[in-house]
């Protein structure tokens, strides 16, 4: 059954559960710094949607399954939200993540941060008018 399997392993060169060095994609270094701005224009993105409490951070590194982009806030109260994907590599290096993708994801992250604080604090406020 092990043989099916593309983590069944190489016998020799590739331990059982583990994918073998060729399987993993690879970013160039102009597709690496291409990826990080990209994530730092989401990260920045973001923070323009929240008020200076929140802390919006980016990060990229290499996967399991290949490399990996990963932005995350902090709110004042209340849970962290991330959103990671990994980048279509199939594109140019400008189009690793697509605008419309960066757009939504800043708009999603912003509004998740946002219902975080709402939820942590619904029922310590009262509201002013009905």
């Amino acid at each position: 059954m092990n043989g099916n399997t593309p983590y069944g392993g190489l016998p020799g060169v590739t331990q059982a559960g583990q994918r073998a060095a060729a399987d993993v994609p690879e970013l160039s270094l102009e597709q690496k710094r291409t990826l990080q701005r990209t994530v730092s224009q989401i990260a920045a993105r973001t923070r323009d949607f929240l008020p200076d409490e929140y802390v919006v951070d980016a990060d990229v590194a290499d996967g399991v399954s290949g490399p990996q982009a990963l932005v995350a806030v902090q709110p004042p109260i209340g849970h962290p939200v991330s959103a990671g994907f990994t980048p279509d590599l199939e594109n140019t290096p400008e189009d690793l993540i697509s605008a419309d993708d960066r757009d939504e994801v800043a708009r999603g992250l912003a509004a998740s941060a946002a219902l975080q604080v709402k939820q942590a604090v619904s029922d310590d406020v009262t509201p002013t008018a009905r």
